[in-house]
């Protein structure tokens, strides 16, 4: 069949969408998201269990949560609230410091082969068959923040409470189910992020005033995806040296994958006070090797975790621990069980700049909180081994936003409305509000999730 120049316009179109939704970044100030409905629990409570606190973790504790803060932290039960005994551990919320959650609604891609960077898979024709033509087909029919509100369940029931890399597009409009770091938060945007480096004079304007607000102090977290490939590549060196040569390394920049740099280029960055955002199942499965993240802390570099998005990366962030652990002992940097909890909590907080509001079980902090089931006597322990069954509840600034489903009734009064859904969550009933942020009209996960199969039946899982 003939193709019409109006058809290869909108075919031009259509393809666009995919590399917006993927290339796009934010790199301008972003307005405050709509403020939310509160969905607090009608009385302040108390939880008891294993306390991992900024000082280390208790064996036995109680966490007073009142008016969507932390209350009280304390070896001593409370008297004038009611306690729940979760018999688990309590720690922050984990924070997910690189993740494209609009492209989390698709099952893991089986990579043909390995890539010698990310050009070359995001060229290639499976990949387009794969992923970027659903994709396309996923923008251009559905309601506006669909895949975005699945993805943010997904990162909900695995424990995040923050997640980096949502599109602008997707969320400036709309109050997000779990914390956008990178976007408006806490009364301000003092973050900003790219995908790709600019090219001559294309997208030079806007990096330039990143680095303006970096200098200036007004931006205080810069998230850059740099030198993703293979060590060697001739393609990642050329973009390490151009970073460099823009300016693009300091204190406030966390570069994302750097799985190209040698053990010197660390150094360099480490010097200038960068950080390392580090994705090493994505990396594995599409280049064969990892980030040189031992040399990264070995150089003093601080180190966070992101579970980048399902095509490549882990299923959860507490899925991507475990890889980073065995990549760490196999790189002969063997890491303890309580600084990798801190990669993704107070690390991670620190990182985004946001330690003063997470990352932390402190009185008069935000309530993101996570209770875990405890299978080890060492709480950390027990985290490092946990996956997404093991959640047993989890609060975002105080709200009740999933947990089992006895729980969520004592502690909601019995909460119930269109939001509020039963669910089979690994063979454990559990209990999700999709609108504890947003409202009553924000859709169930049933209704998002039937959204998504209409378009594209073979969506990814959730609870799998």
């Amino acid at each position: 069949m003939a193709t019409t120049v109006t058809d290869a316009k909108s075919a031009s179109a259509v393809s666009g969408r995919f590399e917006q939704a993927y290339r796009r970044g934010i790199t301008e100030e972003l307005p405050p998201a709509p403020r939310r409905t509160r969905a607090l629990p009608q009385a302040p409570f108390a939880l008891r269990g294993a306390v991992i606190t900024p000082e280390g973790a208790w064996s036995r504790g109680y966490v007073t949560i009142a008016n969507g803060v932390i209350d009280a932290v304390s070896t001593r039960k409370p008297r004038t609230v009611e306690v729940l005994d979760t018999d688990g551990v309590i720690l922050p919320g984990l924070l997910d410091l690189h993740g494209h959650p609009e492209f989390n609604v698709f099952a893991a891609w089986e990579p043909p082969k390995l890539y010698t960077n990310r050009y070359a898979w995001r060229r290639s024709k499976p990949y387009k068959q794969l992923v970027r033509d659903p994709q396309n087909d996923l923008l251009s029919t559905l309601p506006a923040h669909t895949q975005t509100r699945y993805a943010e369940v997904r990162a909900l029931v695995g424990g995040v409470t923050g997640i980096q890399g949502a599109s602008s597009a997707s969320t400036a409009s709309s109050e997000p189910l779990v914390r956008n770091i990178d976007q408006w938060i806490f009364g301000a945007h003092r973050a900003r992020s790219l995908i790709d480096l600019p090219s001559g004079s294309f997208g030079k304007e806007s990096y330039d005033r990143i680095m303006a607000h970096i200098a200036a102090g007004t931006v205080t977290a810069f998230y850059l995806h740099l030198s993703e490939g293979r060590r060697g590549d001739a393609v990642s060196a050329k973009e390490f040296q151009h970073f460099l040569d823009l300016g693009g390394a300091t204190p406030a920049t966390n570069i994302i994958h750097a799985t190209a740099l040698t053990a010197d280029d660390l150094h360099t960055v480490a010097d200038a006070g960068c950080r390392l955002i580090w994705s090493p199942q994505s990396n594995l499965r599409l280049y064969g090797e990892t980030t040189l993240a031992g040399e990264a802390l070995a150089a003093g570099m601080t180190v966070c975790l992101g579970a980048d998005w399902l095509p490549s990366g882990s299923t959860s962030l507490l899925a991507e621990m475990k890889v980073a652990r065995r990549e760490l002992a196999q790189q002969g940097h063997p890491i303890e069980a309580a600084d990798l909890v801190a990669m993704v909590t107070s690390v991670a907080a620190e990182a985004a700049g946001l330690s003063e509001h997470l990352g932390s079980v402190a009185v008069g902090r935000p309530a993101d909180l996570l209770v875990l089931e405890r299978h080890h006597d060492d709480p950390y322990e027990s985290v490092c081994l946990a996956d997404p069954s093991w959640v047993e509840l989890v609060c975002i600034g105080g709200d009740i936003t999933y947990g089992r489903a006895d729980w969520f009734a004592a502690l909601s009064g019995a909460a119930d409305g269109p939001t509020i859904e039963n669910l089979t969550a690994w063979g454990k009933p559990m209990r999700l509000d999709t609108g504890f942020q947003g409202g009553s009209q924000t859709p169930s996960l049933t209704t998002v999730r039937m959204l998504l199969t209409d378009v594209y039946p073979p969506v990814g899982p959730i609870f799998a």
